[in-house]
């Protein structure tokens, strides 16, 4: 119902949707009333009631010994609508002013490694979305890679335009390959280790994290994400090393 929709996106709760729009269909009723027909108790259907007078959506008045609600003409809601976008560029102008703070305390707590593990068929998705979102922030675009032909085969069944996307971006990668196959797609190099054999992880190196890819033995995905600049850095450097003595 499109009334109840646009109710909860001015952020009334289930609860408060119903006893206003009751309130709507009886007109002015006492508490008792309201919450029978709105089917809420009548301990949280009163205090409902105070909120939404506060919003200036209800109003009340006593008659002969006892209280009756009403509801605010449906107008009303566009002034409580312009109330709500006030407050909330408040809200901006004040988180502004807290940023530089909380950048501060999140870039202290950003020196302590984070791990972050996935699991099943949107796993390797997961991951190769965070691989582009990171590297199109980077000032550096390029990432490295320790291309498995184990793990190659599973690698863009969720993601087939992943390549295409990169090149898009214009990040570039550089691929060690273990085990025979591998394409180019575009902004990038690939040398191999060996063509014999694979390896059972598939390796992402880029911007502070890094990326390992597996498949459990009955081949479900599973991956996890290193983030730590010691550690990206250490495994940057083994991989230039490396490299170097490829052709």
């Amino acid at each position: 119902m499109a009334i109840i929709n646009i109710l909860k996106q001015l952020g009334f709760s289930e609860k408060e949707t119903q006893v206003y729009l009751t309130l709507l269909n009886l007109g002015p009723a006492p508490v008792r009333q309201i919450a029978q027909k709105a089917q809420i108790n009548r301990g949280t259907t009163y205090d409902i009631l105070k909120s939404l007078i506060k919003r200036g959506l209800v109003s009340y008045y006593h008659q002969d010994k006892h209280q009756y609600f009403l509801a605010e003409d449906p107008d009303k809601l566009k002034d409580y609508l312009s109330e709500r976008m006030k407050e909330l560029d408040g809200v901006k102008q004040e988180i502004e002013s807290v940023l530089p703070e909380m950048k501060s305390i999140y870039n202290k707590a950003g020196q302590k490694p984070v791990v972050r593990y996935y699991e099943g068929t949107r796993a390797i998705k997961t991951i190769l979305q965070d691989v582009l979102k990171v590297m199109n922030e980077a000032e550096e675009k390029e990432y490295y890679v320790y291309s498995s032909s184990d793990v190659r085969a599973y690698l863009y069944r969720d993601f087939p335009n992943f390549a295409k996307e990169r090149v898009r971006l214009r990040i570039k990668v550089k691929a060690i390959a273990i085990g025979s196959g591998g394409a180019l797609w575009g902004l990038d190099e690939r040398r191999w280790l060996s063509k014999k054999e694979g390896s059972p992880t598939y390796i992402i190196i880029y911007n502070k994290r890094v990326a390992l890819i597996s498949l459990s033995p009955d081949k479900i995905p599973h991956g996890v994400i290193i983030e730590d600049k010691n550690i990206f850095e250490t495994q940057k450097m083994i991989f230039e090393s490396l490299w170097h003595t490829l052709k």
